[in-house]
């Protein structure tokens, strides 16, 4: 039987002494774009981060491609992740495109003790093959007319398609987003899901991403984790998104928010 591509099991976490997650267990299977809903304060990007092993996890076991977090090593180059905030000097001097590049990974040289003058020869094939990744990651994310822009000069929407590119540059199995769409406009954000959702068919990447917009998953997603410290429930849009689950998950007083596009 085929392993889920993550699988969380029993993932508590504290900050400080605040219990911010607490006992989650979740599995992602491939191809699948699950969506982490809840309140502000619910965990959400926590329980991202303790999946990606960028915070301490009290309890609980995390496996990715069917290996222990801790022991991924070169398969982490399979996993993408864009962050919330995107946060840089931007006064830094980078372009669009010597940005993807840096998600770009070499392929290695199959076997040993190839003779020196292959050397440049292959650094010369790899140069080539890198700008190829990185002029067609631009194009399919809608972004190449911005490859010689300072990334300090983007907007929000423009620096959101730029980094999709950077996960895109390489092949990837796990894309993770933490509220990707922040800080984008309704139409902008229509757009980013629509090239997600085509993106995800063509590259067979399984999405997890944490949202507050509950009718943009809806529409897109395939699954939802209902989260408040813990998964109060999960299972596909209709049924996880169910009045009574959102009510049970938000509390009283929760407003259903929906886009309205003029």
């Amino acid at each position: 039987m085929t392993s889920p591509i993550l699988k969380v099991e029993g993932l508590t976490v504290y900050q400080g002494n605040y219990l911010a997650v607490r006992d989650v267990s979740f599995e992602l299977w491939s191809g699948t774009d699950t969506a982490i809903v809840g309140p502000n304060g619910a965990g959400k990007s926590t329980l991202v981060k303790a999946v990606l092993d960028l915070i301490p996890r009290s309890a609980g076991k995390i496996e990715i491609f069917g290996c222990p977090i801790v022991r991924l090593g070169h398969l982490r180059h399979l996993l993408g992740y864009m962050p919330q905030n995107f946060i840089f000097d931007r006064s830094f001097p980078i372009c669009v495109s010597e940005l993807v590049g840096l998600g770009w990974v070499i392929k290695e040289e199959r076997g040993k003790g190839k003779r020196k003058n292959l050397f440049f020869s292959s650094l010369w094939r790899q140069d080539r093959e890198k700008s190829a990744a990185i002029t067609e990651a631009l194009r399919r994310t809608d972004a190449y007319h911005l490859r010689h822009q300072a990334i300090g000069t983007l907007s929000g929407g423009q620096l959101k398609r730029v980094l999709l590119a950077y996960c895109l540059v390489s092949p990837r199995r796990l894309l993770i987003l933490d509220e990707a769409f922040a800080g984008v406009d309704v139409q902008g954000t229509a757009d980013f899901y629509a090239l997600l959702n085509e993106l995800k068919r063509e590259e067979g990447w399984t999405v997890l991403q944490v949202s507050h917009d509950i009718d943009m998953v809806s529409r897109h997603c395939d699954r939802v984790l209902c989260l408040n410290q813990t998964v109060v429930c999960t299972g596909k849009p209709e049924i996880a998104l169910s009045p009574q689950n959102l009510l049970a998950t938000y509390g009283p007083g929760f407003s259903r928010y929906q886009h309205h596009h003029n």
